[in-house]
């Protein structure tokens, strides 16, 4: 990006290098710590969203005609240079995010996990044969790239999303545009800009900055053969329904109200620790935040004893400060929206055990924060059960039998992540078995499946039949082809009008 009167100035990345859109529209970056603004983004118009796509058009024969070990090594190159500038990286994201320095780091590096696999991406491709399916004849699987690949990624991971997105498909063959969140444009265009170094031809990699009129025109063009998305639910059935009726394979990952049943057995001081992490860090905008405690029996009066006084004594701040555990939301319109969720649980008959809307923090009073909210007795009717927050607000719901907690949960209309905290194997393994959930844990908070595995829920967490990266990626990014061959002896037989047999 340029700096321009100490002012960032984000534009595109197509075909290998910074391009300055003639378009009249842009965003506003802010930093949430301090609520001012610090640059504006560029919002790509019908031209620069054509220039991407023929980019990519242009690069890609050459790209999946590259052996897999070339693209490879291109990889390994790639995540060398994200190890160094691993902290310019998460910086970048703190300013523009909010998120806590180390949650920044943690968030690129499971990122670069991704990288690892992907460069492992020669093995990935390898097909299947079978010798002799019929006389002298033999087949076999290859996996072959699609064409141009479109990635919308949200806000709350511009690192980590877009690299589980457009590693594995760049490792498949694929070109591919990016359309990052216009809250923190920066970080996806020093991944360009890394790629770049990396070796990575022009071309190959595209960032297209702007709102939904790019999003329409990228879901839409019929050069496009892939889109994958992460953000809320309703956008992500858009996105789904749109890209579909227009041809394209899918992978939409929307909401998530994740749920941690507490048995009362458990180890209240996991719980707490891990309600604390996974419920307010990044100030609960993940979509792998656990925004609700179901607490079995009568394990409730005794984790609210605990949780209480960790929630009151939270460290709010600016992400940069290292004593900080929560930083401050994304936006100003988030906060407050997240505060009139509070409200709403207010009024509709929740007990607010912890209060956070009135906090204040001297030197950032413009700053978008807001404390870690509790509510105790949380009933299956309120709006602040139902709906994802994507705030630093945990709710606790009672319910006296594992079977009700389990109900609970399978009925509603998420499938993101849940967790159960337990002693006993049983109970844990019936859980794992009988839950409705796309990631699961025991004993562990935040349940995100490691690169070699698939991330993705079930329900209205997920549209489409692809979780992402793992092998879930490298089948949604690829096309399979089955080939049938056999060399003439030199003995015709004549035509035959049967499927090849056994003989």
């Amino acid at each position: 990006y340029l700096l321009l009167f100490n002012m960032k100035k984000i534009n595109q990345f197509i075909n290998g290098k910074e391009h300055l859109s003639k378009s009249s529209r842009f965003g506003d970056i802010f930093n949430p710590a301090k609520g001012e603004k610090i640059g504006e983004v560029s919002f790509a118009n019908k031209d620069d969203v054509q220039l991407a796509i023929d980019s990519a058009r242009a690069a890609f024969p050459s790209w999946a005609g590259t052996p897999p070990l070339t693209r490879s090594r291109i990889l390994f190159k790639f995540k060398e240079l994200i190890l160094r500038d691993m902290d310019k990286l998460a910086l970048e994201l703190t300013n523009e995010h909010g998120k806590i320095l180390s949650d920044s780091t943690g968030s690129v590096t499971r990122g670069m996990e991704v990288v690892e696999f992907a460069c492992g991406i020669p093995h990935l491709l390898k097909g299947e044969f079978s010798e002799n399916v019929g006389s002298a004849i033999d087949s076999w699987s290859i996996r072959q790239p699609l064409g141009i690949s479109v990635g919308i990624s949200p806000f709350n991971f511009p690192a980590m999303v877009p690299m589980w997105m457009f590693v594995i498909s760049i490792a498949c063959g694929n070109c591919f545009i990016l359309k990052p969140s216009e809250k923190d444009p920066s970080v996806p265009m020093m991944l360009a800009e890394l790629l770049k170094e990396a070796g990575l031809p022009d071309g190959v990699f595209n960032v297209i900055n702007g709102d939904k009129e790019a999003v329409d025109l990228l879901i839409t063009d019929p050069l496009v053969e892939s889109v994958s998305f992460v953000g809320s639910t309703p956008v992500a059935e858009y996105i789904y329904h749109t890209s579909s009726k227009h041809n394209k394979r899918v992978q939409s990952l929307g909401g998530a109200k994740n749920h941690m049943v507490v048995m009362p057995d458990a180890d209240l001081d996991q719980v707490v620790d891990g309600l604390i992490g996974a419920g307010y860090g990044s100030a609960g905008e993940r979509c792998m935040a656990l925004s609700v405690a179901v607490a079995v029996g009568d394990v409730g009066d005794r984790l609210i004893e605990k949780l209480t006084p960790r929630v009151q004594s939270l460290k709010v701040g600016p992400g940069t400060d290292p004593e900080v555990e929560m930083g401050p939301l994304i936006s100003k319109v988030h906060l407050q929206k997240v505060q009139s969720y509070v409200d709403k649980g207010v009024s509709e008959g929740a007990d607010l055990l912890v209060d956070g809307r009135s906090i204040a923090l001297q030197g950032y009073e413009d700053g978008y924060f807001i404390g870690g909210c509790l509510f105790d007795n949380v009933k299956q009717d309120m709006t602040i059960y139902k709906e994802e927050i994507f705030g630093p607000v945990l709710s606790v719901v009672r319910q006296q039998s594992f079977d009700d907690a389990l109900n609970l949960i399978n009925d509603h209309e998420f499938g993101n992540g849940t967790t159960i905290y337990t002693r006993d194997g049983d109970t844990a393994r019936s859980f794992t078995n009988q839950c409705k959930i796309g990631m699961v844990g025991v004993n562990v908070p935040i349940p995100v499946p490691m690169a070699f595995h698939s991330f993705g829920g079930w329900k209205r967490s997920l549209f489409g039949d692809h979780a992402m990266h793992g092998m879930d990626g490298v089948r949604f990014f690829t096309k399979l082809k089955t080939v049938t061959s056999r060399w003439p002896t030199g003995i015709r037989k004549g035509a035959e009008f049967i499927i090849p047999t056994m003989k």
